[in-house]
């Protein structure tokens, strides 16, 4: 017989249907109710079995963690705490659980263990909530570029350039370690690699935007990305995926423009489809809060802190402005700030960030124009200032709680400049003579950003650890499931 989702059946009236239900046993109380949950919705429904005329042997296997199948009337509930409630005339079960090892029973289990059964920790309502949060989000992002005609380009995962020059990538080869070929020089021979030059895992799928973004315009990409930072930190993944548009003939206005309408897009499209995750994951956090100290907890609570973003205009001011205001501050004068501000240059942390989009303007903040020394090599460069000072036309969007949420910039557009700065930074250029082609022919003003979905993720669910948000973190030392 087909199965119904719980999801259609919780709020349905349609008593007296007969209809077969399939999912995972939640509880199973008084040998006679039986919490069942199929994924379909945070909500259990409850089954009813007439113990008196029920196997005892089939009793004893209906444990928490068992997948069954019952199958009965949809009938009013007399209970407390469920509307319906399915009658069972005929019960299966699918698949035993052995109550003495499955490691999820019915009480509070710390996010720390549920990392360490990450294959199980879907089970949990938690983990129901963050990933139906998590592709609504995904879903969002899609409809926003589809709606106003961007191209979805699948920029590859293996390249042969680092776009940040950070150079902590991770290596891709099929070369024999314990036989590894070799230059007279000593150094590793690529040629004999499987593409005949040494590879890496991407950080990013900005540069192949570029190209595309010259021709058609809009682009964004949306996929995977990987970087071998060795950072054990609650805001960093080796793997994780990003979301990267690349327009053409955008400046830096209009860069910033398209960044805060997706976000407050994405936020509110969460918002409206996924009202009881979001509650749920709120009353979560509510509870956590209480084990802390008043001065350490939020100052709002997980649906304010949404709206928070959505009933506000980002305030926009330059990276100068900004480090003159910090400067000033009472945790810098103070010396509360871990990394004091000492003057213009410094490259700003996740706690100056949040000063200011939490203490002093009490809104989400757009920096603009950063330092060039902390910035990457394709930004636009601006005119040096009336001191000297050299600053490229970046964006970086900061959000409360977490800090930076989005990183972006108008491209240098000018081939000279560009390659000037190539030679700076020691970006060999013959490497990267198919980027410059774009500045060759046909150069115009184009711009783009990059979201780090994970990050958005852990905005809008509140969770405090970026690897609880995707589904199986990548971590120094950590590559389980």
């Amino acid at each position: 017989m087909k199965h119904t989702r719980i999801k259609d059946l919780l709020n349905s009236t349609e008593y007296g249907q007969r209809i077969t239900v399939k999912g995972w046993v939640r509880t199973f109380r008084n040998n006679q109710f039986i919490a069942i949950n199929d994924g379909s919705t945070l909500g259990n429904i409850q089954a009813v079995v007439d113990f008196h005329h029920t196997d005892e042997a089939l009793l004893k296997r209906i444990t928490t963690g068992a997948a069954v199948a019952v199958t009965g009337p949809l009938v009013e509930s007399l209970g407390k705490g469920q509307r319906v409630e399915i009658k069972v005339e005929s019960l299966e079960i699918l698949g035993d659980s052995d109550p003495e090892k499955f490691p999820l029973q019915p009480k509070k289990h710390s996010l720390e263990f549920l990392r360490e059964i990450a294959h199980l920790r879907f089970r949990t309502n938690t983990f129901n909530a963050i990933f139906r949060v998590r592709t609504a989000l995904s879903f969002a992002i899609h409809q926003f570029f589809y709606e106003r005609g961007f191209v979805y380009l699948h920029t590859p995962i293996i390249t042969g350039s680092d776009a940040e020059g950070a150079g902590e990538m991770f290596q891709v080869t099929t070369l024999d370690f314990d036989n590894t070929p070799r230059n007279p020089d000593g150094s590793v021979d690529y040629r004999e690699d499987f593409f005949g030059k040494q590879t890496n895992l991407t950080v990013s799928g900005q540069l192949e935007g570029e190209l595309a973004a010259m021709a058609l315009g809009n682009i964004y990409t949306f996929g995977p990305t990987f970087r071998a930072e060795n950072s054990n930190t609650t805001r960093h993944l080796a793997e994780f995926w990003m979301i990267e548009p690349e327009m053409a003939f955008y400046e830096l206005d209009d860069n910033m423009d398209l960044a805060e309408e997706l976000l407050k897009y994405v936020i509110r499209f969460a918002l409206d489809h996924c009202p009881d995750e979001i509650e749920f994951l709120r009353t979560r956090l509510l509870e956590e809060e209480k084990n802390k100290p008043q001065k350490d907890r939020a100052e709002m609570d997980l649906v304010e802190k949404l709206n928070f973003c959505l009933d506000n205009s980002f305030e926009r001011l330059t990276y100068t402005e900004a480090i003159a205001i910090l400067q000033r501050s009472k945790p810098n004068q103070k010396k509360q700030f871990k990394y004091l501000i000492e003057g213009w240059g410094a490259d700003l942390q996740s706690e100056h960030e949040r000063y200011l989009v939490e203490k002093h303007f009490k809104k989400p903040v757009i920096l603009t124009d950063y330092p060039a020394e902390i910035k990457a090599f394709y930004m636009r460069q601006n005119e040096p200032d009336a001191e000297g000072r050299r600053t490229v036309r970046a964006m970086d969007i900061l959000f409360p709680g977490i800090g930076e949420m989005v990183g972006g910039s108008q491209r240098e557009e000018r081939l000279d400049k560009l390659t000037q700065r190539m030679e700076e930074m020691d970006i060999p250029a013959k490497e990267m003579d198919w980027f410059l082609d774009t500045r060759r022919f046909g150069t115009a003003p184009h711009s783009g950003f990059g979201v780090g979905f994970e990050r958005l993720v852990l905005f809008v669910t509140g969770m405090p650890n970026i690897r609880d948000v995707i589904p199986f973190p990548r971590t120094p030392h950590n590559a389980e499931f």
